[in-house]
């Protein structure tokens, strides 16, 4: 039988991985930082190959790394979940969840089934309340937010990458005095999600009209509202491409075809500790997956 590395430097080394912080690691794992640091350079000792980037105080996996990980992580949280099944009882799991109720209703919900073929006993308590960045640790235990960056102190996935479209309703297009032209905004009301404020300011700058004033600008906490806003011709919303086309609404088109990358972009988050905890584990890593999330 091959020789096989310490079991504890294989588990730094995925905690590590995961959380991409040495310190946040070794609170997990209840070490100090040159413990768990000794046990992932061992691993790299017996590998003979370095496995991350060391960059300041934070750590990327490298190409080596990757796949060192996608082999061993599942097998790491399978031994856990055997562990677990045998003294948990078969009880059921349940994850606090906070997140937006577009992308709720767009994006997770519809994939939702395929979740529950995966992991029957994980259950989701659903909190589309709002602020669920600051709730971490209190009354959530993860959640999916809209951002242009999240604290560096939290543990962060990003999930998509996004460019911002104008959305109006479809007789702003084919009415007697069609909206062809970015200029003629200036008769129009904007309709801004206050989770991305800078929206259209952005979207103006980037569109090479940075002195291009709206009727109003009006803000909603949601994009629910705002696609309805926006199709009864209440204004223009500047809204996420994700969203328009999953949407799906006839009653709504996208009125130029401008190419501006959004700033902001939807995250997985929880506290790093939270990671560790098999429902978080368990809808972090079914999320990554099924969204395709890219590698950061």
């Amino acid at each position: 039988m091959r020789r096989l590395p310490p079991l504890t430097a294989i588990e730094a080394f995925v905690q590590v991985a995961r959380l991409g912080s040495i310190k946040a690691a070794a609170e997990e794992l209840a070490l100090s930082s040159p413990a768990l640091s000794r046990r992932v350079q061992s691993l790299e000792r017996f590998i003979a190959k370095p496995l991350f980037e060391r960059r300041h105080q934070a750590l990327r996996l490298n190409a080596d790394g990757e796949v060192l990980l996608a082999r061993i992580a599942p097998a790491l949280d399978s031994m856990t979940d055997a562990v677990e099944a045998m003294t948990s009882g078969g009880e059921r799991l349940r994850l606090r969840l906070g997140v937006l109720p577009l992308f709720a209703t767009q994006r997770l919900l519809p994939k939702l089934p395929e979740l529950k073929r995966r992991h029957p006993q994980l259950h989701l308590d659903v909190d589309t309340a709002g602020h669920g960045v600051a709730r971490l640790g209190d009354g959530l235990d993860a959640a999916i937010v809209i951002a242009r960056d999240i604290d560096p102190g939290l543990y962060a996935r990003r999930l998509d990458r996004n460019r911002v479209h104008v959305i109006g309703a479809r007789a702003l297009r084919e009415g007697p005095d069609p909206v062809v032209r970015p200029e003629q905004l200036s008769r129009l009301t904007a309709l801004v999600h206050r989770d991305m404020p800078e929206t259209f300011t952005a979207w103006r700058a980037a569109a090479g009209f940075p002195d291009l004033e709206p009727l109003a600008v009006d803000h909603f906490d949601s994009g629910n509202l705002m696609l309805e806003a926006a199709a009864q011709g209440l204004g223009v919303a500047f809204m996420l491409e994700s969203h328009f086309e999953a949407a799906r609404d006839d009653r709504l088109v996208q009125l130029f075809d401008l190419t501006v990358e959004s700033h902001y972009s939807y995250w997985f988050v929880c506290r790093p500790r939270a990671l560790a905890q098999r429902p978080v584990r368990l809808f972090h890593d079914w999320l990554i997956d099924a969204l395709g999330a890219e590698k950061e």
